[in-house]
């Protein structure tokens, strides 16, 4: 998983296909998939993708749409576009995570049908090109809920148990002294203030019960009611920037909640908190929180996610302090869940293709299916 910058609306005069490009006309006979991110998103197999395509394209439960399917594996390089586009015309669908999908793209591969994501996101596709050429968008729509929730607690209590500092004393510095760092209050002396309260900040807040914290949470469009009955109290934003001895992040990137946290959130985070991102590194202005950790607003940060999914960490500001820390966009990486989303968007690719939209786990657009011409 990662975050995507924004993507132009076209490939540019440097990487520009024309739409009648040499694309195989098999009149029905195989089904093409692509199979393509970036080479440190792309899994470290995808023989499982390629059976479970194998099996629901070509087998009995195929029916009548049964064809051979080709499968290929391509690393994604922005600096061959040109070479992508080439692959991606032979393509009736696509697997990807992360590559960046817009107009001009689409209008160049007239075969494709349909986007299948492995990842929740989908703001590195263009929805309305997508949508009007004909091509249908499935993003998995869950599959990582419990892993991620896990994987905030798992970095918050190693923030306030100070355990990169005792890592580092006892590994690197040979300092076995409990007593050279600050100890922390308990857990459940403080305040988590959750930043959206979708699956992944609910399951957050009912993991956190039995820890005992006061649990607040900002976020506009939750039901009081459903907040009340994980005994979350929901408050404004001024509010939980206010109380928070933890803020916790749990938004999808939008236009709302782009830079969301920024040098005046940060100063307004009265408790000294520390802070948590596992939503979206877009959200966070980082400059702002290196700045807000320099002068002691923010006790510490533990982040999953960066604004850029290929970080220069050698040279980012967040890097190598001894009260951050970062992970590589790891949280959902546990077996069952690589699992569930190859399985989930490998079968929204042959749903689609099968004729079968209804079983779709998660299609977010609603593309008219007969303006891709059949081939």
């Amino acid at each position: 998983m990662r975050d995507t910058t924004e993507v132009s609306t076209s490939i540019g005069p440097d990487s520009t296909v024309s739409a009648d490009h040499s694309v195989p006309d098999s009149k029905g006979k195989r089904w093409h998939i692509l199979i393509s991110d970036y080479p440190d998103s792309m899994m470290a197999s995808h023989d499982m993708e390629i059976a479970l395509l194998r099996q629901a394209l070509e087998g009995p439960e195929a029916g009548e749409t049964a064809r051979p399917v080709d499968v290929e594996v391509y690393a994604f390089q922005e600096t061959a576009r040109v070479e992508f586009t080439k692959k991606l015309a032979w393509a009736d669908a696509v697997l990807t995570a992360f590559t960046p999908i817009n107009a001009g793209l689409l209008l160049a591969c007239p075969r494709l049908k349909i986007i299948s994501l492995n990842a929740t996101g989908y703001d590195n596709v263009d929805l309305n090109a997508a949508t009007q050429c004909g091509v249908g968008v499935s993003p998995v729509g869950e599959y990582c809920t419990h892993d991620v929730a896990e994987y905030t607690l798992a970095l918050l209590l190693a923030l306030l148990k100070n355990l990169k500092h005792y890592g580092d004393e006892v590994s690197r510095r040979e300092i076995w002294s409990y007593s050279s760092v600050r100890p922390n209050p308990r857990l459940s002396d403080l305040t988590v203030a959750i930043f959206g309260l979708g699956r992944i900040g609910r399951a957050v807040a009912s993991k956190l019960q039995s820890l005992k914290p006061t649990v607040i949470a900002h976020d506009p469009y939750v039901d009081p009611a459903l907040a009340a009955k994980l005994g979350v109290a929901l408050v404004s934003k001024e509010e939980a920037l206010a109380r928070g001895d933890v803020i916790s992040n749990h938004m999808k990137l939008d236009t709302d909640t782009r830079a969301y946290f920024g040098a005046d959130e940060f100063a307004a985070m009265a408790r000294h908190p520390y802070f948590l991102n596992l939503g979206r590194g877009l959200s966070v202005d980082e400059e702002a929180l290196a700045t807000a950790l320099d002068e002691g607003r923010v006790s510490g940060a533990g982040l999953d996610v960066l604004t850029d999914e290929t970080p220069r960490l050698k040279q980012h500001c967040l890097n190598g302090r001894d009260n951050v820390i970062i992970t590589p966009h790891a949280a959902f990486y546990t077996t069952s869940a690589v699992e569930d989303l190859q399985r989930i968007s490998v079968m929204n690719i042959a749903y689609f293709l099968r004729g079968e939209t209804e079983k779709v786990f998660r299609l977010v657009n609603n593309p008219d299916r007969s303006i891709r011409r059949e081939r």
